[in-house]
């Protein structure tokens, strides 16, 4: 798991907490049930009206995958697929089927498949990348739901906000309490703007990382194995697939036979 998602969070978080205390204001004062409430499930009933049913049901999915998600590198299956070109030049493309379950990615296992029963280059090509293009659309409406619960989040918590200023228009004959209700009235819209941008649109920008790291190491398994399947020498393979990962990601040099 990435820590950067929990690590950045607290730490906006924490700074919002700071400032209230070195301002010598009530941390108290921010809890209030009524704004909160209105302010989260108001967002996530609008969000789920601008959208399909069967994407609103992924939020819990998609929520935990944004903290949980496994930190994937584009470069994660290079020394396999290299190892991999190694035997099928040495032994034959047909010697990697006895090998097949202990390939621990899906995605690299059935493409192998696919090249050691004979299929196409071309169908390979095809098919995982509709595979891609699959994952990336999957990925790209759970993101999108986070997004636009970041673009209602404030305009809910304004919402909050107006009903708290008219409950005190209707308490005008106690002006020793006009103070405190319009400083709860406010916090609807606090929660509204501190949830859209330390919560939600991270998540979204969070999410559409992972797609894109995962997405890049799936179209980096596709050109390693149609190197394989078309006689590449693993060396060419391994520079061409080291030529594809960003600098950052690069694995250490490797020499091959």
């Amino acid at each position: 798991m990435d820590p950067a998602t929990i690590i950045g969070i607290g730490m906006a978080l924490a700074a919002i907490v700071a400032s209230i205390v070195m301002e010598g204001g009530n941390l108290g004062s921010m809890f209030l049930v009524a704004p909160m409430v209105l302010v989260i499930f108001g967002t996530v009933g609008a969000a789920m009206a601008g959208t399909m049913f069967r994407d609103a049901k992924k939020l819990p999915r998609a929520l935990v995958r944004a903290f949980a998600a496994r930190q994937v590198r584009p470069d994660e299956n290079v020394e396999v697929i290299v190892a991999l070109a190694d035997r099928a030049r040495r032994e034959g493309l047909l010697s990697l089927d006895r090998d097949m379950d202990q390939i621990a990615d899906p995605f690299l296992r059935r493409a192998v498949e696919m090249a050691v029963d004979g299929t196409d280059a071309d169908e390979i090509a095809e098919i995982l990348g509709a595979e891609v293009d699959a994952k990336r659309a999957a990925d790209a409406s759970e993101a999108k739901l986070f997004h636009d619960m970041g673009g209602y989040s404030p305009t809910i918590g304004i919402i909050g906000t107006v009903l708290g200023l008219i409950h005190v228009l209707g308490s005008l004959t106690d002006p020793s309490s006009l103070g405190e209700k319009i400083a709860g009235a406010f916090v609807a819209t606090l929660w509204g703007v501190l949830a859209a941008n330390v919560l939600w649109f991270p998540l979204s920008n969070r999410l559409k990382r992972v797609s894109e790291i995962a997405c890049e190491q799936m179209e980096l398994t596709i050109e390693g194995v149609l190197a394989i399947q078309a006689g590449s020498s693993p060396r060419l393979i391994a520079r061409k697939l080291a030529s594809m990962v960003p600098v950052d990601d690069s694995p250490p040099a490797r020499e091959v036979a």
